[in-house]
């Protein structure tokens, strides 16, 4: 049985301003008998906290969250939650781990000059006859409405494509860094695949791959883990809800996650 999904509201967004989120780090401690302490990380025992507040929900923004509410029984049952602040995207700077799939003629370069001036940008080159695709899947719903962005340039004009699920659409790439977007839904179930595709020939600096459960971009978040959290859970049981009229509702909503569970 595939876990629900936190809804979105009907805007796109999964959330109002402001939007709280704490993490929580654990440090083991173990004391010898000579009294000696040894620290160590613990990477696993991350626990990551979000407070999210909501206004002027209309009835059925509403209604979902109360229903979502009741398929979780609170805090029993876990969901996967997008997070709102955060690139859905892992290792957004690492273009050749292997979260990234990259078509067999696809060479990938890093210590590209960035837009930021930095030296985080990747050459990508097309040295096949035929297209070639670098992406990365997630397990997320098609049916909500994502944008995916990345900086691009190229030496020479040319063109590449956005690619999410079966939806695609075509942006021109220029000799100077620009910030490209591509907002959609798509009727697949999941897991869903972002990503460009590349003609023959085609040689291109990227930058900043970013996808976010919203409209619109925000600015780039470089990532590692990525902002999908899978066995998300509720922390409250109860939903308090004020209603100050017809399409006019408040509430504030709890979600944990914890690596370890």
């Amino acid at each position: 049985m595939t876990a629900p999904i936190y809804p979105q509201l009907g805007s796109g967004a999964l959330s109002q301003f402001p939007v709280q989120k704490r993490r929580k780090l654990r440090t083991v401690r173990n004391v010898s008998e000579d009294g000696r302490h040894v620290r160590l990380s613990d990477p696993t025992g991350t626990t990551t906290e979000w407070h999210l507040t909501y206004d002027d929900l209309t009835d059925v923004e509403m209604a979902t969250i109360h229903d979502f509410f009741a398929v979780a029984e609170g805090t029993l049952n876990s969901f996967t939650f997008l997070d709102p602040t955060d690139n859905l995207l892992a290792n957004s700077d690492e273009l050749d781990h292997p979260v990234w799939e990259a078509g067999p003629l696809l060479t990938l370069s890093k210590g590209e000059t960035d837009p930021k001036g930095g030296l985080s940008a990747w050459r990508l080159s097309n040295r096949g006859d035929g297209v070639q695709s670098l992406s990365q899947s997630l397990g997320v719903p098609g049916s909500y409405l994502y944008c995916f962005s990345v900086y691009v340039k190229s030496l020479t004009a040319t063109n590449v494509a956005m690619v999410f699920g079966s939806q695609r659409t075509t942006r021109a790439v220029t000799p100077a860094w620009n910030r490209i977007e591509f907002s959609t839904r798509d009727l697949g179930v999941g897991p869903m695949a972002f990503g460009l595709e590349l003609a023959a020939g085609s040689v291109l600096d990227v930058y900043g791959m970013q996808v976010e459960p919203q409209a619109r971009a925000s600015g780039f978040k470089s990532t590692g883990r990525g902002g999908v959290y899978e066995g998300a859970r509720l922390a409250d049981d109860l939903l308090a809800v004020t209603t100050l009229g017809q399409n006019c509702h408040s509430c504030t909503v709890n979600i944990i996650h914890v690596d370890h569970l």
